[in-house]
């Protein structure tokens, strides 16, 4: 990666964050009634990197959201001085929650959200096309994001843009990455920590979950739980299939069987 595992001091810059459920405009909203916040009243970060794990909308993007958004960055995704909506869609929890910062203040900040990044890579482009200033696309790398496949623009993001004692909230990032590029971003992820970074991540990948210096909540039906890496559902079933893949594809393919993987 060309630029060594320079010591800087660690963050955290979010500690905590707090519900107020008092501030909730709609609080019979389905979101707010989803277990994850329903009984939620503060929640403790990693000073490292902080994992948020759970099954398609058990609400850990939609708190990851909230996050960024309070933390002043765009809904869509990107830096702090993105501000482009091509459709609002958020839940407006950010406006319930308060966030606890340390001392420390960062050198940077980024919201990835995979879902949109598409509509990043055409801001950047639109931006570039304006007067004046270095171009933008610059810090991805210099080629244009469209350009390249999605994977490959995924990784530009996080081999280039991220810089030294930095903030960054990604949702999903190895939505593109093959399982050799997952391990990459593990090698880019564990640099970007010793340079004073602090990542709040919401992942489905066993390999990207694997990363040691971290803390790991599962978003389930009890709410939110701190949980180990082994005992999360991600490593469990994965494990379990590659195990024995013969036997648990005739299991899933059977339709007369429980349709259960087995580990």
């Amino acid at each position: 990666m060309g630029r060594g595992k320079q010591k800087s001091q660690p963050g955290p810059y979010l500690m905590h964050l707090e519900l107020l459920r008092e501030r909730l405009q709609t609080p019979d909203q389905k979101t707010y009634n989803l277990p994850a916040f329903r009984n939620l009243n503060s929640l403790s970060f990693h000073p490292q990197v902080t994992f948020f794990v759970g099954e398609n909308g058990s609400g850990k993007s939609t708190l990851l959201e909230a996050i960024a958004i309070a933390s002043g960055l765009n809904a869509e995704g990107g830096s702090i001085n993105f501000n482009f909506a091509t459709r609002s869609s958020h839940s407006q929890l950010e406006q319930a929650i308060r966030l606890g910062r340390s001392f420390r203040q960062y050198g940077d900040s980024y919201f990835l959200r995979a879902e949109s990044f598409y509509n990043v890579a055409t801001e950047i482009e639109n931006l570039d096309r304006g007067p004046g200033g270095n171009p933008i696309i610059l810090s991805y790398g210099g080629q244009s994001l469209h350009e390249q496949s999605h994977g490959e623009s995924f990784f530009a993001l996080f081999q280039n843009r991220f810089r030294d004692n930095g903030f960054y909230l990604l949702d999903e990032p190895e939505a593109a990455l093959s399982p050799k590029r997952q391990l990459q971003f593990l090698a880019l992820l564990h640099d970007y920590v010793c340079r004073g970074c602090q990542f709040v991540i919401a992942t489905h990948s066993p390999i990207i979950l694997a990363y040691p210096k971290s803390q790991i909540y599962s978003f389930d039906s009890t709410g939110i739980q701190p949980i180990d890496y082994r005992d999360t559902e991600h490593y469990r079933i994965t494990a379990g299939f590659l195990n024995n893949p013969t036997r648990n594809l005739a299991i899933l393919m059977d339709e007369t069987d429980t349709k259960e993987v087995q580990p």
